[in-house]
């Protein structure tokens, strides 16, 4: 992650148009807004300072020559952890923006993935991030496959350049994860650093450094108990995998695509074979001496958002059924009034008072917008509605400027940066959900 810095970004012409409107401008659109629980005039505000944002934080980066998505003024990059993911979220509802954001929606989803596969280096690394004048590999930090979120964009846009690039740039760093990630050849993904799960001051990483030696992800730490066997940089893996199978079967390669499935297959059993704790119903790392790394963290939300336990497994369905029953559906752990928060209420590390940019406690915009691909598979529809209307509810009150909250009092508590992209993307991707929209995604 990155302090707060200055950038010299150029705003698209197109985004700076709608920031120069009025309010009640930026909501006059062709098609209907979501259907808001009630009249206040709070909601609607919210959504023009949704889209406001979203259109203020479409810029052109230095290190890239298209218009991309960031963060916002606190975090001013694109992440290959959540960028993509938002890029994708932001199209799947571009009908509900105004128009110069509907314009274009698509090119930005493309170029919110082109920009890391054309920075590439030629081992196969993807980059962790893109700022204005640098160009980050000094971590993994991955979570929401880049492979997927691609394969999604690509059937949205029907774009087949955009199929081509990611196959072949996502199956060299699937390459490049196993040559350089899997130092002690178990078959699952090696955690090196905190920022490698992209979750700064967890406790799950106490007193582990936050980058590589030299910015070098290729490259461990010097520290006790490294590497770890990660359960979510594993996960991604597989979710990746899987979409690389899609894509192959698109593109023809039958013989591939049966590979790419099979090597999932070989880390979801791994994942679960040894990183999963039956007694705690929970899934942690494991250092390097065979002990699991006991902090109940959002890394379980992070496993299942890749699907890894499997319906159709009468076995998987028990682990799912232990995991929220003890875990996500406990209200002493993260069934939070506000779900979910990153460390579990009752675990020991949980951290207050909550400090700023932290992942040892606060309810997490970007966890809340990954919730979508996982809940509805799970059959949790009716919990995720009400997960919905407690985030939406809260971001009406505050604005879509913070990116963390109190779990249990749904306030705010890091306000100082404004403009984030995914709290944002939270309020309209839940606003449009809650309204009935046909082409729930």
């Amino acid at each position: 992650m990155v302090s707060r810095r200055s950038f010299m970004t150029s705003v698209v012409g197109i985004a700076a148009g709608v920031l120069t409107q009025s309010a009640p401008a930026l909501t006059d659109l062709r098609n209907p807004l979501p259907i808001f629980p009630n009249k206040d005039a709070k909601w609607k505000r919210s959504w023009d300072q949704a889209t406001a944002t979203l259109a203020g934080n479409t810029r052109t980066l230095g290190t890239y020559s298209h218009p991309v998505l960031i963060e916002g003024p606190g975090y001013p990059g694109v992440w290959m952890e959540c960028g993509p993911t938002e890029a994708l979220v932001n199209l799947q509802w571009k009908q509900y923006l105004p128009e110069p954001q509907r314009e274009v929606a698509d090119k930005v989803a493309i170029a919110n993935h082109m920009a890391f596969f054309e920075l590439q280096r030629p081992d196969g690394q993807i980059p962790a991030y893109l700022w204005d004048k640098k160009v980050g590999f000094g971590q993994i930090q991955m979570v929401v496959p880049i492979a997927a979120t691609a394969w999604e964009t690509s059937r949205i846009t029907k774009n087949q350049q955009l199929l081509e690039a990611a196959y072949t740039a996502c199956s060299r760093w699937d390459a490049w994860l196993r040559r350089y990630r899997d130092t002690r050849k178990t078959g699952l993904v090696e955690g090196f650093c905190t920022y490698d799960t992209g979750q700064d001051n967890s406790p799950r990483w106490a007193g582990m450094p936050n980058d590589c030696p030299g910015e070098d992800a290729r490259v461990l730490p010097d520290a006790k108990g490294l590497p770890r066997l990660s359960p979510d940089l594993s996960a991604t893996t597989y979710g990746a995998r899987i979409a690389l199978a899609s894509m192959a079967k698109a593109l023809g390669k039958n013989s591939e695509a049966d590979s790419w499935l099979e090597r999932a297959e070989g880390i979801r059993k791994l994942i679960v074979e040894k990183l999963y704790s039956p007694e705690d119903g929970a899934f942690y790392d494991l250092d390097s001496d065979n002990k699991f790394v006991r902090v109940r963290s959002c890394v379980i939300c992070r496993v299942l958002g890749e699907h890894v336990l499997k319906l159709d497994s009468r076995s998987d369905r028990a682990i799912f059924e232990n995991v929220w029953e003890k875990q996500l559906h406990n209200k002493k752990a993260f069934w939070a009034p506000f779900p979910f928060p990153s460390v579990a209420l009752d675990d020991p590390t949980f951290v207050r008072p909550i400090t700023p940019n932290s992942w040892g406690g606060p309810s997490q915009a970007l966890t809340a917008l990954r919730a979508p691909r996982w809940m509805p598979y799970y059959g949790k529809s009716k919990e995720m509605e009400h997960l919905m209307r407690q985030w939406t509810a809260a971001i009406a009150n505050s604005g879509v400027d913070h990116p963390q909250m109190d779990p249990v009092t749904g306030e705010f508590t890091l306000k100082e940066w404004g403009q984030y992209s995914p709290t944002a993307l939270v309020y309209i991707d839940f606003s449009c959900r809650l309204g009935g929209a046909k082409n729930l995604t």
